[in-house]
Order: structure tokens, then C-alpha cells, then sequence
């Protein structure tokens, strides 16, 4: 891409103040409530408006620092708290040590092979398909990957890589370990973590239309909390003047060439894939393609592994080698989404148009989110 698109690299060895550690939530399925802060009105390095108040800090928020040089777009990505799939995904500490010896695909080795750190890892985004991916992949027999989310590089870093490291599956010599964990995509502190570990790693971002998947993030999180406000109420900081409230997680996550930034300063491109949540469903075999290329791994994931059900809309996963029943992800997907006032929708798109593009142009990849909405 331009390099008058990028901000000015930032060395990973580059002073900078230490993050405060992470809390430790090993021991809850739910993350802690965020405490409600009002915002302080301004702008930030991207020109969002940032402030709250109101119903619409019921909901968690990242509250949005002022411009100050490339620090300003750094403070932009502060760790979304409330960044969670659901509660079922979720991590608890000993959840996670508990599960290292799932089976991991086709072959399963509980009590034989190494624990290691992970090879590669789903980084993101939330309610884009990282769930689906992670299933599909764990067919393949030389991949091993844990069933719950870590949530190591945001909430568990403390804990240390050996606590990490146990969480891991066993694998043998030739197979991938994986997590994934989808609030590292937009967690400010995850990429430098990362990056300390592993510089070589390979990280894969499941993206989604970001109305969509903030009409997905919404309906979560309403299926648990039925006395949450509208998303019409949670979009707008000002309804009236179409003002779009960007320090709302659910809309805040979906601005991913704000989030792409600060990985780029750790990771080149070429260590990144960028798979498309819509894609995953209409062509589940081709996108697996893409990420078993990517990996390095042969093409053992294909079309054969998938079948569509039209009841939950997207495909469900089956062994060729058997006749069982196909398998699909659980209730807490495929959420009928509530009708949003298209008035919203409209000012949503323009509100996304103008990050997307710079996305497109920062990954070198047209995910056409204009073109399916009808955009003119």
C-alpha cells in the first residue's frame, strides 16, 4: 500500500511506558463488569468523536485518548475489557489446562508428544467466524489446537509463558499448535506480547462486513443481557446530527484499519492471512485452502468436510471417513439478528466506507463489503 496510508513505524525495542498487567479472570467464566467513566469529549488521531453519557454507557466502551502524534492512534486501541465470545468459548484458567488434551482432529495424542507454545494463532475478529475456522481446522491431522479461548495476551499474561505453554495440547514432531483468541486483534498491548514470544508466528484475522458484525455483537450480547438499550440507542452518541459513537466496542472493533496498524509495527504482511467471514460460509473449502496454504500444511480440509444446513444458514463440519451425523457449532450461533432502522444501516456504511477502503489498501485485499450492501 501508500506508504502516506501508513503511520511511521514504531521499533518493537522503542521506549514505552509497561502496560498494567492484565486482571486475572482464570477462575470466571464471565469477565468482570467494566466499571461505567465517562468519556472526555474531543477527537482523537482518526477524527472520531470521542465522549459517552447517557444510556449508552451501559454498554462497555473504550474511552478515546486526544491526538498526540503516533502515542495518540496507540492510546486509539486500548484493551476492550469486555472483549468476549461467548460464555460457552470463554475462558477459565483451569478450563483451559483442563482442555489442553482435546482432540485435536483426525489423529489425537493425549498421552504421547510435547507441549509447546503455539505456531500459529487466530487473532481475530469477534463474530466473524473465528469459531467456525478454528473447528474446520481441527480436522486436519497435523493440527492440534485448544477448544477454549486462552485469552492469554490480554487477560492471563501474568501467568506466564509455562502456564501458556500448559495450556497447550500435546502435539507431535510435524503438527501446528493453535489457539485462538479473537480480542488479541484489538487488544493494544497483544502484538508486542506476541511478538516477545514468537517473532515468526503466523497469525490469521477472520474479517466480517463490520455492520454486520456489530448487529452480531449486539445480539450476543442482548441474548444475555434482554435490558440492554437499542442498537439504535448504543450507534449514536447524536441521532440527530447522525453522529456515529465510535467508542462503542461492538462499533469500535469493526474499524480494522485502526487495529491493523498496531500489528503492522511488529509483523510484516506476509505473516498475516486475512480470511473472509463471509467467504467461510458461501465457500467454507476455499477459504480452508487459503489457511491450510498458508500454514504450510497439505490440502487434507475439503469440500468433502462441509455441508450446508439451511436451518442455521452456514455449514457444518463432517468426516468423510464415517456416516455420523454432521457437526455443527452450537445454539449460541447463527442468532436470528434483530430488523435495524435502515436509516442506521445507511449511516453505519458511511460511517465504515472510508475505513474500509484504507483497510483494502493496507492488506492488499477487496473484501467488497460496499458492493453487498448495495452501497452507492
Amino acid at each position: 500500500p501508500p506508504s502516506s496510508l501508513l503511520p511511521p513505524p514504531v521499533r518493537p525495542g522503542a521506549p514505552s511506558p509497561p502496560p498494567a498487567p492484565p486482571p486475572d479472570n482464570a477462575s470466571r467464566v464471565e469477565p468482570p463488569e467494566a466499571p461505567e467513566q465517562p468519556a472526555t469529549p474531543g477527537t482523537d488521531g482518526w477524527g472520531l468523536a470521542s465522549g459517552g453519557g447517557g444510556a449508552r454507557d451501559s454498554w462497555p466502551r473504550t474511552p478515546l485518548a486526544p491526538s498526540d502524534m503516533i502515542a495518540a492512534q496507540n492510546a486509539l486501541r486500548e484493551r476492550e475489557a469486555q472483549e468476549s465470545s461467548t460464555p460457552e468459548e470463554d475462558l477459565a484458567g483451569r478450563r483451559a489446562a483442563n482442555a489442553s488434551g482435546e482432540r485435536g482432529g483426525v489423529v489425537s495424542t493425549p498421552d504421547y508428544g510435547e507441549k509447546k507454545l503455539p505456531q500459529a494463532l487466530i487473532i481475530g475478529v469477534k463474530k466473524g467466524g473465528t469459531r467456525a475456522l478454528l473447528e474446520a481446522i481441527r480436522v486436519h491431522p497435523d493440527v492440534r489446537a485448544v477448544g477454549v479461548e486462552p485469552h492469554f495476551f490480554d487477560r492471563n499474561y501474568e501467568k506466564g509463558l509455562e502456564w501458556y505453554r500448559n495450556v497447550m495440547p500435546k502435539t507431535l514432531d510435524g503438527q501446528i499448535t493453535m489457539e485462538k483468541t479473537p480480542s488479541y486483534f484489538v487488544t493494544n498491548e497483544a502484538p508486542k506480547r506476541i511478538h516477545s514470544m514468537a517473532k515468526d508466528i503466523k497469525l490469521i484475522v477472520v474479517v466480517r462486513n463490520p455492520i454486520t458484525r456489530a448487529i452480531s455483537d449486539y445480539t450476543q450480547t442482548l441474548s444475555k443481557k434482554p435490558e440492554i438499550p437499542t442498537f439504535e440507542v448504543l450507534a449514536f452518541k447524536n441521532r440527530t446530527l447522525g453522529l456515529i459513537d465510535a467508542s462503542w466496542s461492538a462499533i469500535r472493533i469493526g474499524i480494522y484499519a485502526l487495529h491493523l496498524e498496531n500489528w503492522l509495527q511488529y509483523f510484516p504482511l506476509s505473516q498475516i492471512l486475512f480470511v473472509s467471514g463471509e467467504r467461510l460460509i458461501v465457500d467454507p473449502a476455499g477459504e480452508m485452502a487459503k489457511v491450510q496454504d498458508f500454514l504450510g500444511l497439505k490440502r487434507v480440509v475439503t469440500e468433502k468436510h462441509f455441508y450446508f444446513n439451511k436451518t442455521k444458514g452456514f455449514p457444518c463440519l463432517r468426516k468423510p471417513e464415517d456416516s455420523s451425523a454432521p457437526r455443527c457449532l452450537g445454539k449460541s450461533k447463527g442468532r436470528t439478528h434483530p430488523r435495524i432502522d435502515p436509516d442506521v444501516i445507511h449511516r453505519l456504511r458511511k460511517f465504515y466506507k472510508p475505513f474500509n477502503v484504507m483497510f483494502y489498501q493496507m492488506t492488499g485485499q477487496d473484501f467488497q463489503w460496499e458492493q453487498e450492501e448495495g452501497d452507492k
